[in-house]
């Protein structure tokens, strides 16, 4: 089998459950020995991905990049986020990238008691402020409702961001005014046939070249396929409670979010990944979503071969 990478470049998704600064340096440690061209944790209930990666910068010295997906904008402010964000580029020699995103309804209200009003605008407002602090410039936003009027003195080269998005607005913007897009479960039919476009007209009208698509695909290489498709429909009802995925579902024309996981034998599954170039994806982030350990360990000795 050759180790065509399908011209994209491979990282490794964290997950959303690392517990501790142990846990983070383990996955990191697998992103290197493994052959991964990045590793990427998720910002969740668990641990706080910025400060983690840099506290692994040693562990990751070999990797060409290392990134968040996704820090919610909502319930921060665009100062406190660029001096974590630069501190962070400071430890790992440039090599970080910040993903981000709005955060949702059910987050921003139930969980930190915030209004959810007018996200977009909020997101504009925000980068208009971010994108200076992290380039090490000065911001001087007084926006509707996001101000931001500092200067950070962090010595660190500027942080590229990515932007998590699904609605056309936010994914023109994203093309804009970001390196990229940083995209949930979103199949390779969805991708070619809408993130691709949207993105490309923002990018397209504001003179920008073509940004990355990084798409997350969580893969299970096992012979038991009935545990591993209940673990992927536990993990999909997570999405499903949200409208923007069940459109994006409904689009890729899919009978339920847990199809979007590829599972079976490793040439199963790299047909899978196959597809995500062609659609127009320019970087993988791929999570091992297994249900035993017999499974995860077949899941990343498979990856580590490939990709090794």
């Amino acid at each position: 089998m050759s180790n065509d990478r399908f011209g994209m470049r491979w990282g490794l998704a964290g997950g959303t459950t690392l517990a501790s600064i142990a846990e983070v340096r383990a996955a990191a440690r697998f992103a290197v020995s493994g052959g991964f061209d990045s590793f990427w944790v998720s910002h969740a209930a668990a641990i706080e991905p910025i400060l983690a990666l840099a506290c692994v910068a040693d562990d990751v010295a070999s990797l060409g990049e290392v990134g968040t997906s996704v820090t919610p904008l909502f319930g921060r402010h665009p100062v406190g986020l660029a001096q974590l964000a630069r501190s962070a580029q400071n430890a790992l020699g440039g090599r970080f990238t910040l993903g981000v995103g709005a955060s949702s309804k059910q987050q921003a209200e139930g969980a930190l008691g915030l209004s959810w009003d007018r996200p977009f605008s909020y997101t504009a407002e925000f980068f208009d402020a971010l994108e200076p602090l992290l380039a090490g410039k000065r911001a001087d936003v007084s926006g509707a409702q996001v101000s931001a009027h500092a200067e950070l003195a962090i010595d660190a080269p500027p942080t590229p961001i990515l932007l998590a998005a699904l609605g056309p607005r936010m994914l023109r913007f994203a093309g804009a005014r970001a390196a990229g897009t940083t995209l949930g479960q979103c199949g390779p039919r969805t991708i070619a046939s809408y993130v691709v476009p949207e993105l490309h007209k923002g990018a397209a009208g504001a003179g920008r070249p073509d940004p990355r698509v990084m798409a997350l695909v969580r893969v299970c290489v096992t012979e038991d396929r009935t545990a591993a498709k209940a673990l992927a429909r536990q993990i999909a009802s997570f999405y499903e409670s949200f409208p923007s995925y069940a459109a994006v579902i409904a689009r890729e024309g899919l009978d339920e979010a847990a199809d979007l996981h590829l599972i079976g034998g490793w040439q199963e599954v790299l047909d899978g990944l196959a597809a995500y170039g062609p659609a127009g994806a320019t970087d993988l982030r791929i999570q091992v979503a297994a249900p035993d350990a017999r499974s995860r360990e077949a899941t990343e000795a498979a990856l580590a071969d490939y990709l090794t």
